[in-house]
């Protein structure tokens, strides 16, 4: 089952994905926050309807034992939204989903398993596609800038400070990713119910955190039933955590690159629903950093 809720996870989080960046407004400097309270509060919601159904007997206390995977989570995700403000999601999504491989990578280190050569290309490769898009957006950013005395529009621009972001979010979300492989599958630190309850109720709790800075402290004018593609983001954000944690319990080094490919969902739907136009080099690097985590998904299989 384990292979189904990987794929699951990725269907959600690719449609997540694109209602993040619909509902992403590069003027508006607080929208990553606004993405936070709306994916916590669906969270929480969730978090609730769940244990009272299954009927399960919550200890706040895991929200501690869990928290340094819930930090790396949250964190990675809110600075993943404040890129998302900056870059064409056909390239900020391959690059953040790359972070399967750094998970990958963490856990063959520190409980080694034997590396053949499918783990090193594809490493390789999304070390390479990684690096080329990096190198490709600070080009074209250049020669934008040669071509044209208009200034880009900030939701698409293209600059190397852009691509920072979702390789912040590579690295970090890579790091809370080895985490749960820890918690969830190598030494069994916690079930898969607790695991689920205290990240989705931490979250919940850095949303209200979020809205009061928001409402009561800065003054912005937020109406949380307006939001409508934070919303629908932050509804396919909880299922595809739902299905996540499971998969996660059963395999965490072949299951992280597997849900990471996810990006290619994304890719295909910002393409038809964003309309974002991307040259030949961008496709060669996309596909190059999405062959390389599909490989180190097989890589155990090879």
């Amino acid at each position: 089952m384990w292979f189904i809720f990987s794929l699951i996870t990725a269907l959600a989080w690719g449609g997540a994905d694109l209602f993040y960046k619909k509902g992403t407004n590069s003027d508006d400097k607080y929208s990553h926050l606004k993405i936070v309270v709306m994916v916590g509060l669906v969270m929480g919601i969730h978090a609730t309807i769940y244990m009272s159904i299954k009927g399960i007997a919550f200890d706040p206390f895991d929200m501690i034992r869990y928290f340094p995977v819930s930090f790396f989570y949250i964190l990675s995700m809110t600075v993943g939204y404040i890129g998302l403000r900056y870059i064409e999601l056909s390239i900020a999504s391959p690059v953040q989903n790359s972070s399967g491989a750094v998970t990958a990578i963490l856990v063959l280190i520190f409980f080694p398993k034997e590396l053949g050569i499918a783990h090193f290309v594809g490493i390789g490769l999304v070390t390479l596609g990684i690096m080329g898009l990096s190198a490709l957006e600070k080009k074209e950013e250049i020669e934008a800038h040669r071509l044209t005395d208009q200034p880009l529009d900030k939701k698409y621009q293209i600059s190397f400070l852009a691509i920072i972001f979702p390789l912040l979010y590579c690295l970090i979300d890579g790091m809370g990713t080895f985490a749960d492989a820890i918690y969830l599958d190598e030494l069994k630190l916690i079930s898969e119910d607790s695991a689920l309850l205290a990240y989705e109720f931490t979250f919940f709790i850095a949303a209200v955190i979020c809205y009061i800075f928001l409402k009561f402290i800065k003054k912005v004018d937020f109406h949380l039933l307006r939001e409508r593609d934070k919303g629908a983001a932050a509804v396919l954000e909880t299922a595809g955590q739902f299905f996540y944690v499971f998969a996660m319990a059963k395999n965490a080094v072949i299951v992280a690159p597997l849900i990471a490919s996810y990006s290619i969902f994304s890719v295909i739907l910002s393409r038809i629903f964003l309309k974002e136009k991307l040259s030949p080099r961008h496709y060669i690097m996309i596909i190059v950093v999405m062959f390389g985590i599909a490989l180190l998904g097989l890589a155990d299989e090879l």
